[in-house]
């Protein structure tokens, strides 16, 4: 098949909207390393999907549980090492980033610019309050 065309898949998945949707899916898979299903012929990844869809030698009903579900990965969860965990908590460390909040400063704000407030001095007893 020399040029492909919307028509051309058409019969195979009559709602155009849903053709662009498997389309752009297969597109997707080519573009992640999937293996074509015809020749490459120098085409965009977007027609070569079409060229799969127009001559069936792709399962369409894969693409449309890939559109609904996602594609289905099995690779483990890649956790760093202890000898990297250990080398980014001491770069953390050296960069001063340790996770804890920095001080704070317990001294209130002074509304009067510069002056010192006077705050009134409180007996420490009841004693000294009865006095």
């Amino acid at each position: 098949m020399a040029r492909v065309t919307v028509e051309d898949c058409v019969g195979l998945v009559p709602n155009r909207f849903e053709l662009v949707l498997l389309a752009a899916q297969r597109a997707r898979d080519i573009r992640s390393g999937a293996d074509l299903t015809v020749e490459k012929d120098n085409d965009k990844n977007a027609v070569i999907a079409l060229r799969e869809i127009a001559e069936e030698t792709i399962d369409l009903e894969t693409l449309r549980h890939e559109l609904e579900h996602g594609r289905e990965v099995d690779s483990e969860i890649d956790e760093p090492d202890e000898d990297a965990m250990a080398v980014l908590a001491a770069e953390a460390a050296w960069a001063g980033v340790t996770g804890q909040s920095p001080p704070v400063d317990e001294t209130p704000a002074q509304e009067d610019e510069g002056e010192p407030s006077e705050t009134p001095e409180t007996p420490e007893t009841e004693a000294e309050a009865e006095e």
